[in-house]
């Protein structure tokens, strides 16, 4: 497990990370988040847990597990509508991918209108880069 679970809050209920390891799901849970979403597809680097081994160990953690995975190619994905919701459960939600990026950028387009541009910019503060989300969004 690592020492320091890795992550930035983008809302009180919702952070961002790197990518995690399975033995990282009882830190994600005891940090009292109840969602876990994983935005990076299975097999982009070599060494990366899979999909199926995070799931399983998310839920032997107590916690709900979503895989959405993302490139440049599929972004923001085909149900944002649905990503959305996920990113405002009040239960806490963990979502990660590579370094966080994508998923902060996804949470970004799931909001709407003036929301957009202020998550955009909140996100931007946090030193993420937003150039993602510039081009996708909920309207």
């Amino acid at each position: 497990m690592q020492d320091n679970l890795r992550y930035i809050k983008l809302t009180d209920t919702l952070a961002a990370s790197p990518q995690i390891l399975a033995e990282d799901m009882p830190a994600v849970s005891a940090a009292g988040f109840k969602v876990v979403i994983n935005n990076r597809p299975d097999g982009e680097a070599m060494g990366q847990p899979t999909s199926e081994e995070l799931r399983q160990a998310a839920e032997a953690a107590g916690l709900e597990y979503y895989y959405y995975p993302l490139n440049a190619f599929n972004y923001p994905g085909d149900d944002l509508a649905a990503m959305a919701e996920l990113f405002d459960d009040p239960r806490g939600v963990f979502a990660f991918c590579r370094s966080g990026t994508r998923s902060s950028n996804l949470w970004i387009s799931s909001r709407s209108g003036e929301a957009q541009e202020k998550a955009r910019q909140h996100a931007q503060q946090l030193g993420f880069d937003v150039s993602m989300s510039m081009s996708a969004s909920m309207g």
